[in-house]
């Protein structure tokens, strides 16, 4: 047997309205409805034929005193066509970011939840 991908990431979210106006209102992507009654609220969210689980659990991780730049914690890293609308998208919602340290095109921020993000730019 061989792993083949990755099928869905979880992410811990307080208020899920609130992601998902992050997720899918700021960063453009798309709620999928199948998503049964888990018992607990959330949502999934489509990338490509992956996902993003959004999870509305208590979370036991601080929100507080992680790293500013967030390719030094756990993050979710995500390809864009365009770095640079994407850069323009949250700083005009005020979203705080940080450009790679690795010299690629890339940059890193969290969502409302402090939860990591990247933004990879891939070149042909």
């Amino acid at each position: 047997m061989q792993i083949q991908r990755i099928h869905h990431a979880s992410i811990l979210v307080a208020d899920t309205q609130r992601a998902l106006c992050f997720y899918c209102d700021l960063l453009g992507l798309t709620r999928d409805n199948s998503r049964p009654d888990l018992g607990y609220p959330g949502a999934w969210l489509s990338v490509g034929d992956q996902q993003i689980h959004l999870l509305e659990l208590p979370n036991p991780d601080p929100t507080q005193g992680r790293p500013t730049h967030g390719g030094r914690d756990r993050h979710l890293a995500l390809t864009v066509d365009d770095l640079d609308v994407l850069a323009r998208t949250l700083e005009n919602a005020g979203i705080a970011y940080t450009r790679s340290r690795s010299g690629r095109r890339a940059l890193f921020f969290r969502d409302p939840d402090g939860n990591a993000l990247e933004l990879i730019e891939l070149t042909a």
